[in-house]
């Protein structure tokens, strides 16, 4: 078997700085570790296993319109950055580089899994703490089922998985499917079902988490969400109570308080925000004496892309497909049969950033998910 001599990566007409690219070789690499080398880049930058033939790494910095070769050779050292994720009691802990990204946690729940906490480097979390503990000065302790970040949704059979009030629906974890880590990326994957209030089991979720690798404080994580009918034919009603990917950030970020929404067209805060169909929304402000935010992005993959977002000035930040009546005041119907056996997707990105929108790169960083840069394969060439 032969590797490609070299492979040229193409910007496109956009900068890209700290960049996930995904590519497909003509065949599987060897075994053993490998990693790209480029007389411009100062440091080799290694290579990760997708699956197949697809493998990944992380473009440190190129300018638009520029073209950039690298060569793939052996692995000469270790990379400075990584992602582990390791398992624990009802939970997986997520570090990027040495430091807790995160936990999913997924046992001993009160309805449902959720990712807690999300912290930006070195250590400020950018989601709320309430429920999860009590009393922390200056929080808000409104809507206990709004534990930091979560999937669910309001009306599926006319079961409420959304809430923590009586009656609720649950999603009930399966199966651990995928544990990674990596010098590139980590991930993980998981099976759980969605039931009513009796855990009767209404559909199936599958989750795959990817966490990249960057050499820098941003933080990125892909989501991709399959809902399938595994147990009859399912409705996802039309309400605005959901959130396929749901936030609540850190009390510090509300806009009463000086934080401030954005969305991918401009849109500022609830009234400009609320209901809206967008590419991207996020939440920044101050936060322990720094400017910092999160944003979720859709993907043109997604079902009903670009999805409308549920956020509220108080906190509340979620991707809803489904809440068209109240969005557009009734003269939308939301309402989504799905038959017995067939599945529904979603894909999206969430970035955990320094300072605003502008300064965190958000739109660029919406671009690399959407758009990301086109990696041509060469035949041969000797090495930089």
């Amino acid at each position: 078997m032969s590797l490609p001599g070299f492979l040229t990566l193409h910007a496109g007409p956009h900068p890209r700085q700290d960049c996930p690219v995904r590519f497909t070789l003509p065949e599987p690499l060897p075994a053993g570790e490998w990693e790209l080398i480029a007389s411009d880049v100062d440091r080799p930058l290694p290579l990760q296993r997708l699956g197949g033939n697809e493998i990944a790494f992380v473009e440190p910095n190129i300018l638009a319109d520029q073209h950039r070769r690298y060569y793939i050779r052996p692995q000469s050292k270790n990379s400075e950055c990584s992602v582990r994720i390791e398992e624990g009691r009802h939970a997986l802990s997520v570090t990027v580089n040495g430091l807790l990204l995160t936990r999913y946690i997924y046992g001993d729940v009160p309805a449902r899994p959720y990712f807690f906490p999300l912290l930006l480097p070195p250590a400020i979390g950018l989601t709320r703490v309430y429920p999860m503990q009590e009393n922390i000065p200056g929080e808000t302790q409104d809507h206990p089922h709004h534990r930091s970040l979560w999937i669910a949704f309001g009306d599926v059979n006319g079961v409420d998985n959304w809430s923590e009030e009586a009656g609720h629906g649950f999603t009930l974890h399966q199966s651990l499917n995928q544990v990674e880590s990596g010098e590139v990326f980590g991930r993980f994957a998981t099976t759980s079902l969605w039931t009513d209030a009796d855990r009767s089991p209404l559909l199936t979720q599958d989750l795959e988490v990817t966490v990249w690798a960057l050499n820098c404080t941003t933080r990125l994580i892909d989501f991709t969400i399959w809902l399938t009918a595994t147990h009859g034919n399912v409705t996802f009603g039309d309400t605005k109570e959901g959130g396929i990917l749901a936030a609540r950030v850190a009390s510090a970020l509300d806009v009463p308080r000086g934080g401030r929404i954005e969305n991918s067209y401009g849109g500022i805060d609830e009234a400009e925000t609320w209901g809206k169909a967008a590419h991207w929304c996020d939440y920044s402000g101050q936060i322990e004496g720094l400017s910092a935010g999160l944003a979720i992005m859709d993907h043109p993959l997604s079902f009903r892309y670009p999805t409308h977002w549920h956020v509220r000035d108080y906190g509340l930040m979620t991707a809803n497909p489904f809440g068209y009546g109240a969005y557009t005041q009734g003269r939308k119907n939301g309402r989504h049969f799905l038959p017995s056996g067939e599945t529904l997707s979603f894909h999206y990105r969430l970035a955990l950033h320094a300072g605003n929108v502008a300064e965190g790169r958000i739109h660029e960083r919406y671009l690399d998910f959407v758009s990301p840069p086109e990696v041509e394969i060469g035949s041969s060439g000797a090495g930089p």
